[in-house]
């Protein structure tokens, strides 16, 4: 029996430490961690549990029968952050670049399969080299059961993909299909075909930085939700992430003592929004101020950034924040918002996460690429998803709330539970200049004082139709409330809201608009 446990014993050191002695080296003169390194830092210390350590590849030919290191380059298991269960699995770079072979997916499949029965988290710690060539066929088959299991447990547990290290072709769907993909600068990437292609199909000479980076992903393309310069901080995030969420769609966000008061008055929102609706200012100070102390998670933060979406909390209890940001663009919503706001939404609602809408928004941005490029169709994309969601669902219109947009950011009209305004709101069609304009140009271009006459309609206008009171005055808006009472109007309508139910009609799932 000794004699087995000591064999076992350096079974286990070779999974542990790899093939090549100096693999490790390598890695780190790379700038990057080994994948048990990672779990390390993801993971409560000393909470994981390894499967298959010691699992082989079968693969014969091509110089693989002589080359079978145990794990086969991806580690798999479970463990806990701050106590809660979460799976993972960690591509082990060191051995065959992280390629994907048949064994390394099954033991990839077991895992999935395992988080989607116990309704607890999966992060994977990307770094792998895509699809182990010498397996052919078998290895892209291995793929297409990720991206199955992927999307059967989209909506049922909460999937974090870390990019620490190549992801290419195929391989980068399975990140894609998650709900929150981080990157870290330099040492990740992602893309479908790499520069050596793109140069030979197309002629552009790109590096792969350049083609697929962290910062093109978190500015460009969208595809990054969060990038940071280093895996430990990445890391850190991701676990500040999960004490958000919750292990599953049946349960809902642990809630966090805090010692923020929920009647904290927010006097300094009345010198943080000017009342003039085209002063710019910065709507994360105005989340600041409301969230419990001041703490939230700006998810997309450098894409699209006309709005912005986070994840704070208030009473301890989570809830997503969709705001629009007057100092870009002035808040319009445009392509990419409408595509940005509408998946956060789907995700809150999918895992009952209560949603709090800002608006502040002249309307959708106009121009020919806009309307080109089917801002109909994306921004119905948000529309739906308000529309379909049935968490408990708050408004809030700090200032100007104008035409289709104000319709799409949860209104009213659209299903809002409760729908809040401060008294400097201007709820219309449009603007009243551009209203009396349209309305009165034939009165305006007949007067001999042009400009008096049409300043003199435009007061008129908003005098009847922008002033403050008037959506509440017919029911559109709850209550006009004073700003400074902004964190405790919406801590009492949460609280009143935790035992909302609301029932979908019988379908087998919707079709929204792509």
């Amino acid at each position: 029996m000794l004699d087995r446990l000591a064999e076992l014993a350096e079974l286990r050191r070779l999974a542990g430490d790899g093939p090549d002695p100096d693999a490790t080296t390598r890695q780190h003169a790379r700038g990057k961690l080994t994948a048990r390194e990672r779990i390390d830092l993801l993971l409560d210390k000393g909470s994981f549990n390894e499967l298959e350590p010691l699992r082989r590849h079968r693969a014969t030919g091509f110089g693989l029968e002589d080359r079978r290191p145990h794990t086969d380059g991806v580690v798999t298991g479970w463990g806990t952050v701050g106590n809660r269960t979460v799976f993972v699995y960690a591509h082990d770079f060191r051995i065959f670049g992280g390629a994907l072979g048949e064994a390394h997916a099954e033991k990839i499949h077991k895992i999935m399969d395992m988080a989607a029965a116990a309704g607890a988290p999966l992060v994977s710690l990307n770094d792998g080299a895509g699809a182990r060539i010498q397996e052919g066929v078998t290895a892209l088959a291995g793929y297409g059961g990720i991206f199955k299991r992927n999307t059967r447990s989209s909506g049922v547990i909460p999937q974090i993909s870390v990019m620490l290290g190549p992801c290419a072709g195929g391989a980068a769907y399975s990140p894609a299909l998650t709900d929150f993909v981080f990157m870290v600068r330099d040492t990740s990437q992602m893309f479908i075909t790499g520069p050596d292609v793109v140069a030979a199909v197309t002629g552009e000479e790109v590096g792969q930085n350049d083609l697929g980076g962290a910062d093109v992903h978190a500015t460009v393309s969208g595809v990054a939700h969060f990038v940071h310069d280093d895996e430990r901080t990445c890391l850190e995030d991701v676990r500040f992430l999960l004490s958000l969420l919750p292990q599953n769609n049946r349960e809902t966000p642990p809630v966090a003592p805090t010692d923020d008061p929920p009647d904290r008055r927010c006097a300094a929102l009345l010198d943080l929004v000017p009342v003039d609706g085209n002063q710019p200012y910065d709507m994360r100070q105005v989340i600041e101020e409301i969230t419990d102390d001041g703490q939230f998670m700006e998810i997309h933060e450098r894409w699209a950034t006309n709005v912005i979406v986070a994840i704070g909390r208030l009473e301890g209890h989570a809830a997503g924040f969709v705001a629009n940001q007057p100092r870009s663009l002035a808040g319009v919503l445009d392509i990419h918002a409408s595509e940005k706001a509408a998946r956060f939404v789907q995700f809150c609602d999918a895992f009952n996460i209560p949603l709090v809408t800002l608006i502040d928004v002249p309307g959708f941005l106009p121009g020919v690429g806009q309307e080109h490029g089917g801002i109909i169709r994306h921004g119905a994309k948000l529309l739906y998803a308000y529309c379909n969601a049935t968490v408990p669902r708050i408004s809030l219109v700090l200032r100007k709330a104008y035409g289709g947009a104000y319709i799409v950011m949860d209104s009213r009209s659209v299903g809002a539970d409760i729908s809040y305004v401060w008294p400097t709101n201007e709820i219309a069609v449009m603007g009243a200049e551009g209203a009396a304009n349209v309305i009165f140009r034939r009165q305006i271009a007949a007067a001999d004082d042009a400009d008096e006459t049409r300043a003199r309609l435009v007061r008129q206008y908003k005098n009847e139709l922008v002033h403050p009171y008037y959506a509440a005055e017919r029911g559109l808006v709850d209550d006009v409330i004073d700003p400074v009472d902004t964190r405790t109007a919406l801590i009492r309508a949460l609280r009143m809201l935790r035992t909302k139910h609301a029932d979908l009609p019988e379908r087998k799932h919707g079709n929204p608009p792509q």
